[in-house]
């Protein structure tokens, strides 16, 4: 493939919708039923499969129903932290060791005690 950062942005918006076309194609449906069960209108998914994905929101429904949400994993996921950077967040933090309990209450306490 070539490099994406050197392709235009219609260019990837055209691979895009017809990457799209070809899942549906391969799935066995119509535009009209992936309209139905997606929640987006069919002229929308027409345009999106020449490549005119206006909303994000639409993109996200179409991926989903047909499976392909998956693609934007890389997005969504959280980074895993390095050991080292684990060692650090945990010894930055600064925990605080149990005490004992006291073996006798001051005397002044007593007297404050209402029981």
């Amino acid at each position: 493939m070539d490099n994406i950062y050197m392709l235009a942005d219609i260019v990837i918006l055209s691979k895009i919708g017809s990457r799209l076309k070809q899942a549906r194609l391969k799935q066995n449906i119509t535009q009209q039923s992936l309209s139905e069960s997606s929640g987006v209108s069919l002229s929308s998914i027409k345009k999106i499969e020449k490549g005119e994905i206006g909303s994000f929101d639409s993109l996200l429904r179409l991926l989903r129903t047909l499976g392909l949400l998956d693609v934007l994993l890389p997005l969504v996921e959280e980074e895993q932290m390095s050991p080292n950077d684990y060692y650090e967040l945990m010894h930055s933090i600064k925990i605080k060791t149990r005490k004992r309990a006291a073996r006798k209450l001051h005397q002044k306490e007593k007297e404050n005690s209402t029981w």
